[in-house]
């Protein structure tokens, strides 16, 4: 019978994470880019680092959670800001821009973009 399987299935979700990284001071992808995605861990509220991807020419990268890998709970996406903007010859105020999120539906498809300039960043929830 199918139905204890699918009742296990219920915690895992066909969601994924992606995030889209621009600077907005040039108005062009920021590539090359170092992002962390880790998860709270209960008890003692320990973050695991789960992946780490570097953006592409586009300012994305591989999605972080595979379809069937996310579950509920609250996440980070940590974005080394300054060795991007080192490498474009410029010093960061934000050494590294932090987003904390809950995922709630596991089934949800979540895009977290950041806009980032040396003295400014911006996240929303995306889609």
């Amino acid at each position: 019978s199918p139905l204890p399987q699918a009742a296990g299935m219920s915690e895992v979700g066909k969601g994924t994470l992606s995030t889209h990284v621009l600077n907005t001071a040039s108005g062009l992808p920021a590539a090359g880019l170092g992002v962390r995605l880790a998860q709270l861990q209960e008890p003692g509220l320990q973050w695991m680092e789960l992946a780490h991807r570097h953006t592409d020419a586009d300012g994305r990268c591989q999605p972080f959670l595979a379809p069937g890998q996310a579950k509920a709970g609250t996440y980070k996406l940590h974005f080394e800001t300054a060795e991007y903007w080192q490498g474009l010859g410029h010093t960061s105020f934000y050494p590294f821009v932090e987003v904390v999120f809950i995922i709630t539906d596991p089934a949800q498809k979540l895009h977290v973009p950041l806009l980032i300039s040396p003295y400014s960043y911006t996240t929303y929830r995306g889609s």
